[in-house]
């Protein structure tokens, strides 16, 4: 068995069992992805991949078998990869970060200005999808850290660090009859269109529990990953916005009027999540510092170590209290 015939296997996977997207993810050739997958496949004595024509079509039950020995033979090579680098540059690297589009405007900037400043000669790769993406990406590998609210929890794989809590506002034109000065309701917001994130009325959210406890049926008329997108179109007059507190600029939106929320709906807790057995650079640990500043080292470490599931949760629900409040 060779390490990079379980590098080919993960990365068909992880490519949605497209052997050409493997290839050119690894920046190898089809047919060489395909020759060492069958060499593999001899050695140990059983197909891997079920097969149409010369597509693969899924996983073998002996495939289904040995895919986690084989995704933790990729982990462990790559952590090894991370500890000599460590060793002889530790300045130096990559660190590739998934988030969405509220962090990546609103929050990361001043802190990835200040990381490029002190580690000049690490690349910095960010990538935006919904929180769902970005979960995948991290628990997959793909990505080093995956920053978010929402999904992070439904990936077994990854560690959650907390690091700030979050609120909403509402947005609307000035003049609008909810800019009125008269106290925001759940019940006022009902009579109107509403315009929010892709992901805040999903079955889970704590928006959509706070409506339904008032046995209460929003009016969502339309649903964007990007704030900006949000307040384009309550410009527009679709509705009224409905996004995080810390998407609001006063010098930049000055045409709208910002109405707190939060008197209306639990904070939310923004979380880095990372791979279970992921082995963290030196700068990755700052980066999580600079973040969260409550998250130190120590801190850190005693998360990912924490494999129990109810111990992390404890560990999550402790910091909560401590946790600042932003927007």
């Amino acid at each position: 068995m060779k390490l990079r015939q379980v590098q080919y296997i993960c990365a068909v996977v992880q490519n949605g069992l497209s052997v050409s997207a493997a290839a050119e993810a690894l920046f190898t050739s089809q047919p060489g992805v395909s020759k060492q997958i069958r060499m593999l496949e001899e050695e140990l004595g059983a197909p891997i991949f079920e097969r149409n024509g010369k597509q693969f079509s899924r996983l073998t039950e002996f495939g289904r078998g040995i895919l986690p020995y084989l995704e933790r033979i990729r982990s462990e090579a790559e952590n090894v990869r991370r500890v000599a680098a460590e060793l002889t540059s530790p300045d130096a690297g990559s660190l590739s970060i998934a988030t969405t589009h509220t962090q990546a405007r609103y929050t990361l900037p001043p802190v990835i200005a200040a990381f490029r400043e002190r580690y000049p000669n690490v690349k910095l790769n960010l990538h935006q999808g919904t929180p769902e993406q970005i979960a995948e990406l991290a628990a997959s590998g793909r990505v080093d850290f995956a920053i978010a609210t929402e999904s992070l929890e439904h990936f077994a794989d990854l560690v959650l660090l907390p690091c700030y809590q979050w609120n909403r506002a509402v947005v609307v034109p000035h003049g609008h009859p909810l800019a009125n000065g008269e106290p925001l309701t759940l019940e006022s917001l009902a009579d109107y269109p509403l315009v929010s994130y892709i992901f805040g009325f999903d079955d889970r959210s704590k928006m959509s529990a706070a409506f339904a406890r008032k046995r209460l049926q929003p009016n969502l008329v339309l649903t964007a990953a990007d704030a900006e997108v949000i307040k384009t179109y309550v410009r527009s007059g679709l509705g009224v916005g409905l996004l995080a507190k810390m998407a609001y600029e006063a010098e930049r939106d000055g045409d709208l009027a910002c109405i707190d929320a939060r008197h209306l709906f639990p904070n939310e807790v923004t979380s880095i999540g990372l791979r279970r057995g992921l082995v963290l650079r030196g700068y990755m640990y700052d980066f999580i510092h600079r973040f969260a500043p409550h998250l130190d080292r120590v801190a850190v470490d005693t998360a990912v170590l924490a494999h129990d599931a109810d111990k992390e949760r404890r560990l999550f629900q402790a910091h909560i209290p401590y946790l600042m409040l932003r927007g």
